[in-house]
């Protein structure tokens, strides 16, 4: 494995919105190998957009918010070198994944258009390493033009053209310093998830709403054992299985709520 230390031929791309609490951590694990950084951000008032200029060089790019998906392919157009990391403002890259990443973009090789590798999860006071939450693979390393974001609004992902090795170490999340921060999500992605059955023609389903959330909660306790984390381990399981029964509640409750219909009525491109 090679020790140098001088930058490679990779852009970061990172989104932001009033991050400047966490930014600094995150450019902190990359910026010695990153020879290019691309933030594209929206209405930030934190001054999160002048720290990665400012003290790393970022080339910042502000643009109104359209989704995680398009967002992340705006950022990823902006990309110039040969190969390119994608990332979160809560993630940082360990010290074992760092070296890995720097061997893989070094080594160049021509049977590989990406790298993925495990992201794990800080929550209440320890890192989850079993359940749902881990390992996660995560493909966030793509050749420039061999990848673009895809997926569905609320759970984007890399469609890559060609094969994806898997890197020693972690990519370090920090997605979720409290409950409340938690359980505000489900909210927000069962709203998209209500969207687009609806753009879809979906129906209601007794079975998925009483099937699914008891298969998800089994799965990731006892079959993924999430038990070895203790608690946190069996609270994440419960709320996996609450967030499901939710998401798939919502049909039913769009068909019995006229004020539910209102807020959701369907686009007219749809």
């Amino acid at each position: 494995m090679s020790t140098a230390r001088g930058p490679l031929p990779l852009t970061v791309c990172l989104l932001a919105h009033n991050e400047a609490h966490r930014i600094r951590a995150c450019l902190d694990a990359v910026k010695d190998m990153a020879s290019e950084i691309v933030l594209v951000y929206n209405d930030c008032t934190d001054g999160t957009e002048t720290i990665a200029r400012d003290e790393y060089g970022a080339k910042i790019f502000e643009h109104p918010w359209q989704g995680f998906r398009e967002q992340k392919n705006l950022a990823l157009d902006q990309a110039t070198q040969p190969w390119v990391l994608n990332l979160d403002c809560d993630e940082i890259v360990d010290e074992t994944l760092a070296a890995s990443l720097r061997a893989f973009i070094e080594a160049d090789d021509p049977a590989f258009a990406g790298a993925h590798f495990p992201r794990k999860v800080w929550f209440l006071g320890r890192w989850i390493k079993h359940g749902d939450w881990y390992p996660d693979h995560c493909l966030r390393l793509i050749r420039l033009g061999k990848g673009r974001w895809g997926g569905s609004p609320e759970h984007t992902k890399i469609e890559l053209e060609g094969r994806s090795q898997l890197l020693a170490g972690d990519l370090l999340h920090y997605s979720n310093p409290t409950l409340n921060s938690q359980i505000e999500k489900i909210n927000y992605y069962s709203d998209i998830y209500l969207r687009r059955q609806l753009d879809d023609g979906k129906k209601w389903s007794l079975t998925h709403a009483l099937f699914r959330p008891f298969w998800r909660f089994f799965r990731a306790y006892f079959l993924r054992r999430g038990f070895l984390d203790g608690f946190p381990g069996l609270y994440i399981a419960s709320l996996t299985s609450f967030a499901t029964l939710v998401r798939h509640s919502r049909l039913y409750e769009y068909n019995t709520t006229p004020e539910v219909r209102e807020k959701f009525q369907p686009r007219p491109d749809c």
